[in-house]
């Protein structure tokens, strides 16, 4: 199939790669034309703006959008309203919030313009192993793109999740349930460093041997050994956390919805406070155990 991809970032780039390897035929666009220039010499049609990748579709165009969730897509999208035409489809492949697939689906709908969601999982691992890849929208239209969900996902890798929002809700939970395993596998390994036995644990080794068969073998642990043999204590990076928003989605869809998913909110709050130092909070705590038991603080350099 001819589709374009607009956006090519660590997600992007590779899946243009893959579904190029696979025999489609990709327009390529970037804000920035390095990346753009960087794939069209690896195959694919170079473009430099939107009304470029419109010209060098087919009707029905299938254009593909891999940005970062929130305005840069609205910003796009309000461009491909008014160049596109009925019958053309446009794919939200970013982690974008469900919620915003509605308002957008509804948009696209005014201009007889289908509107897919796909929430996409394999990091940059996924130009070689495949794309898990969970779709939402009109079952019609995911039945003519499902060429290119076979493509980008490995066997079994690619499910229609449902009406529109659907792709995104579940990649959403799953991003959740990611914060939470990798939750525990940083307090398990921090227990052992605690331990009197830290100094003779091989860390690359043990998270190789959790998954030879045990009940917490997952990819993460295989990415974990590798971390482990570039770094045996991580000495050359900072407990620092980010959060790209899904975390904070899934918690806020538990709260609407009355789940008590205490494990995925905890793990979401321990990326708060791994951002923070000295916090006034544990300032207070300090405080008050010195002042209702006599307890010794420790006092702050000047």
């Amino acid at each position: 199939m001819k589709l374009a991809m607009i956006g090519l970032g660590r997600m992007g780039m590779n899946m243009a790669r893959r579904l190029m390897q696979g025999g489609h035929q990709l327009v390529a666009y970037n804000r920035t034309s390095q990346k753009t220039d960087e794939l069209a010499q690896e195959g694919a049609i170079a473009t430099y703006s939107l009304s470029d990748v419109v010209e060098k579709l087919v009707p029905p165009r299938i254009i593909w959008l891999m940005l970062p969730a929130g305005k840069i897509v609205d910003d796009h999208i309000d461009q491909l309203k008014v160049i596109l035409s009925p019958g053309d489809i446009v794919i939200d492949g970013g982690n974008t919030y469900y919620k915003d697939d509605l308002r957008r689906a509804k948009g696209f709908a005014d201009a007889d313009i289908k509107f897919v969601d796909a929430g996409v999982s394999g990091g940059i691992w996924g130009l070689k192993i495949g794309y898990c890849t969970m779709v939402g929208g009109d079952k019609t239209t995911f039945e003519l793109l499902e060429p290119i969900f076979k493509t980008l996902a490995p066997p079994n890798g690619y499910l229609y999740c449902g009406p529109t929002g659907a792709g995104h809700f579940v990649k959403m939970v799953h991003n959740g349930i990611e914060y939470a395993m990798m939750q525990a596998y940083g307090e398990g390994f921090e227990i052992l460093e605690a331990s009197d036995y830290a100094k003779d644990f091989d860390y690359a080794g043990i998270s190789h041997l959790w998954n030879q068969g045990s009940v917490i073998r997952s990819w993460l642990l295989e990415l974990m050994a590798d971390a482990f043999e570039k770094d045996p204590r991580l000495s050359d990076i900072t407990g620092y956390v980010e959060d790209s928003g899904e975390g904070r989605w899934t918690v806020q869809q538990a709260i609407d919805t009355n789940v008590p998913a205490q494990v995925i909110t905890l793990s979401l709050l321990q990326r708060f406070r791994s951002r923070q130092e000295n916090t006034f909070t544990d300032r207070v705590l300090a405080a008050l155990r010195r002042e209702f038991g006599g307890h010794a603080v420790v006092s702050s350099e000047k």
